[in-house]
């Protein structure tokens, strides 16, 4: 039997591109290997979204050849993901070492592009995009046993001005809801805790195959199956929180307070020139919506800075933002100017210096408010999800308000021995920039 190692890059709906193709191959008798210089397919589920994440990719192929050149000179590679729909045929010319190319779509047909080389030997560029949901896939979970990640829809309809995803994922496609729940199951019953679901858009769930938000009716479906304990949405747009979903964060126990909400600028200006549904006035009223009628609510955000035509008073107008509405968690990227996006041929690009300059005010400003806001949790009890064992008596976990990989932590002590995905009492009596310190009740 043959081995096939992969290396997923990117986002979480790349990695679940990915737990796809490895559910797939081994379902067709291939064996996972957790080594690249014995596999006899290597392959690279690449990132496109920005220059920084595609020089990551161009690397780990560059890694992939290096290996085929000197170690294992039968291997094969495999590309695929959104930076091979990009510029699969020149990933192609540029590399000779690669075997196979294929785009977004592609992972679906992982094992039917094997069989076509292993009968041809002969280069496969396949960069289509596939216009619906494939349902049902199998899947091999790459995460840790407690937390899945379950993809209700792919592609965006979005068409942000700086944003090539919908070039490279095509438009919105939602899953059938029996589709998503019967996955769901599927978690549980492999010890799956804390679902997170995750699409570009969850917001906007529905509305193409349903003519309407069906969100909170996927959650409510989710939320009645045993084992699941923690369910999480990533990537709600402003403009798309509807009253049926809030109301569902406000009832149901098992959904997180948890807000991420992508609004990248306050300055309507800027909004509009970034094609957003929104504008400011929106976007704050959401807000104090939110805090008004969830209570404990936590909301995460993502900002741009820099991008064509900020002048000094868009960018204080954002500093003013994130002081007067303290959120919680934000995460604060630089315009990184993507070529085939309306964007890139905006007036007024911005100098690089200038961009450091205005991401170091935010991510200072931004570092003062975290906190202050995690110390006044001190004396506070939240639930904690353990996941490492740091030291004797010392474990590392996640609350409600932490999503895994992109927020904070909670390092706690106990003298008592913690098991591993379990979820426990602990009160908070110190905090950091961005962690909290706690003990065990």
């Amino acid at each position: 039997m043959k081995k096939v190692y992969i290396h997923s890059l990117g986002c979480s709906k790349n990695l679940v591109d990915s737990e796809n193709m490895m559910g797939i191959l081994k379902e067709n008798g291939f064996i996972i290997t957790d080594y690249a210089d014995n596999a006899d397919y290597i392959i690279i589920n690449t990132c496109s979204f920005i220059a920084d994440a595609q020089q990551e990719s161009v690397n780990a192929i560059l890694y992939a050849a290096d290996i085929k050149n000197k170690v294992n000179k039968k291997t094969k590679i495999i590309v695929t993901g959104c930076l091979s729909q990009r510029f699969g045929s020149e990933l192609a010319k540029e590399i000779p070492e690669i075997d196979i190319v294929a785009g977004t779509g592609g992972f679906e047909k992982i094992d039917e592009y094997i069989k076509d080389y292993e009968s041809s030997e002969r280069l496969i560029v396949d960069t289509n995009v596939k216009p619906q949901f494939e349902e049902n896939l199998p899947r091999n979970i790459l995460t840790e046993s407690w937390y899945a990640y379950l993809k209700i829809a792919e592609g965006c309809s979005n068409n942000c001005t700086y944003c090539i995803i919908p070039q490279l994922r095509g438009p919105y496609r939602s899953r059938k809801i029996e589709a998503i729940v019967e996955e769901a199951k599927i978690l549980a019953e492999h010890g799956t805790k804390e679902i997170i679901i995750i699409a570009q858009d969850t917001s906007k769930y529905g509305l193409d195959i349903y003519n309407k938000r069906k969100l909170h009716e996927v959650v409510k479906r989710i939320s009645e199956i045993k084992g699941i304990e923690w369910i999480r949405i990533h990537y709600l747009y402003p403009e798309d929180i509807y009253d049926e979903l809030i109301y569902e964060f406000k009832q149901n126990t098992k959904l997180l307070k948890y807000f991420d909400i992508p609004i990248q600028h306050i300055n309507d200006g800027i909004l509009k020139k970034m094609h957003r549904g929104t504008n400011k006035k929106q976007i704050t009223d959401l807000i104090n919506k939110i805090r008004n009628e969830v209570e404990g609510a936590v909301i995460r955000t993502s900002l741009i800075t820099g991008f064509p035509g900020e002048t000094e008073e868009e960018h204080e107008e954002l500093k003013e933002f994130l002081k007067k509405y303290r959120l919680d968690r934000v995460g604060i990227f630089k315009y990184s100017r993507e070529e085939g996006t309306p964007a890139y041929s905006l007036p007024g690009q911005i100098d690089e210096s200038i961009k450091e300059r205005r991401y170091g005010e935010l991510m200072e400003l931004q570092q003062c408010i975290s906190y202050e806001n995690n110390f006044n949790k001190i004396g506070k009890i939240y639930d904690v999800l353990i996941e490492e064992k740091n030291a004797e008596n010392i474990w590392v976990g996640r609350t409600y308000m932490d999503s895994i990989d992109i927020d904070g932590c909670v390092y706690v002590t106990s003298d008592e021995e913690l098991e591993l995905g379990g979820i426990y009492k602990v009160k908070i009596n110190d905090a950091l920039e961005y962690d909290l310190i706690g003990r065990r009740c």
